[in-house]
C-alpha cells in the first residue's frame, strides 16, 4: 500500500442565491426602522429643547414680575400727595389758595 493519501472529493456547498424580493423587503424594513429611530431621537431633542426654553422663560417671567412690583412701589411713592405737595411748595413756589381765591361751582 502506498502512503499516499487519497483525496476525497470535497463537497462544495452551493451558494444560496438570495431572493431579491426578500432582500429588498428586508432593506426597506431596516430603512423604516432607522427612520423611526431618527424621528424618535429628533422628537426627544425637540422636547428637551422646549423644556430648556420654558425654563428660561419662567426665570425671565419671574424677573419681570419682580421688576413690575418694584415699579408699582415706585409709582405709588411718586404719586403720593405728600410728595406732590412738598415739590409744589419747595420747587415750584406754589401756596395753598386763600378763601377769596376759591370759587365754588354749584
Amino acid at each position: 500500500m502506498s502512503t499516499d493519501k487519497i483525496k476525497k472529493p470535497v463537497k462544495r456547498r452551493k451558494k444560496k442565491t438570495r431572493n431579491p424580493k426578500i432582500l429588498a423587503a428586508s432593506l426597506v424594513i431596516m430603512g423604516l426602522f432607522m427612520a423611526e429611530l431618527l424621528f424618535y431621537t429628533w422628537c426627544r431633542v425637540q422636547c428637551i429643547q422646549a423644556r430648556y426654553e420654558i425654563s428660561e422663560l419662567e426665570v425671565n417671567q419671574q424677573r419681570l414680575v419682580t421688576h413690575q412690583d418694584s415699579l408699582k412701589i415706585e409709582l405709588a411713592r411718586l404719586k403720593s400727595p405728600k410728595r406732590i405737595a412738598k415739590i409744589a411748595k419747595q420747587q415750584l413756589g406754589l401756596i395753598a389758595p386763600t378763601s377769596k381765591q376759591l370759587i365754588i361751582i354749584p
